[in-house]
C-alpha cells in the first residue's frame, strides 16, 4: 500500500516537474524573441534618427517627397521632421514596453527555477525521511 502511494506521489511529482520545465523553456523562447524585437527596433530607430539628422542638414527650401504607397507626395522639411520625431517617440515607447515584458518573463523564469529547486529539495528530504523512518 505504501509503495503504491509513493509511486503515485513520485509520478505526480514528475508530471509537475515536467510541466514547470516546459513552461520555463517556452518563457525562455519568448525572452529571446523579445530581445530580437528590441534589437530590430533599435536598428530601425537609429536609421530614422540618422535620416532625421540628414534632413535637418538640408536647406529649408529643398524639395522633399514622402513615399505613400505607390506615389510620392511633396512635403515640407518641417512636416517630414515632425513625422520622423513621432516615429522615434513611438519606437521608444515600444522598446520600453518590450523591456518591461522581458523583465517580467525573466523574473518568472527565475521563480520557476526556484520552484523546481524547492520541489527537488522537498522530494529528496522526503525520500531521506522515509529511509530514516524505516530504520
Amino acid at each position: 500500500m505504501a509503495a503504491v502511494v509513493k509511486m503515485e506521489s513520485s509520478k505526480a511529482f514528475s508530471e509537475l516537474q515536467d510541466k514547470v520545465i516546459c513552461q520555463v523553456i517556452e518563457t525562455q523562447q519568448k525572452v529571446k524573441l523579445i530581445g530580437k524585437q528590441i534589437e530590430q527596433l533599435n536598428i530601425t530607430k537609429s536609421c530614422v534618427y540618422l535620416t532625421d539628422i540628414q534632413i535637418m542638414a538640408l536647406e529649408d527650401d529643398t524639395n522633399m517627397y514622402e513615399g505613400v504607397r505607390r506615389m510620392f507626395v511633396h512635403q515640407s522639411k518641417a512636416v517630414i521632421h515632425n513625422q520622423l520625431q513621432e516615429k522615434l517617440k513611438i519606437m521608444d515607447e515600444k522598446i520600453k514596453e518590450l523591456e518591461q515584458k522581458k523583465a517580467y518573463l525573466e523574473q518568472s523564469i527565475k521563480e520557476a527555477e526556484d520552484n523546481i529547486r524547492e520541489m527537488l529539495m522537498a522530494q529528496s528530504s522526503h525520500s531521506a525521511l522515509s529511509l530514516y523512518c524505516r530504520n
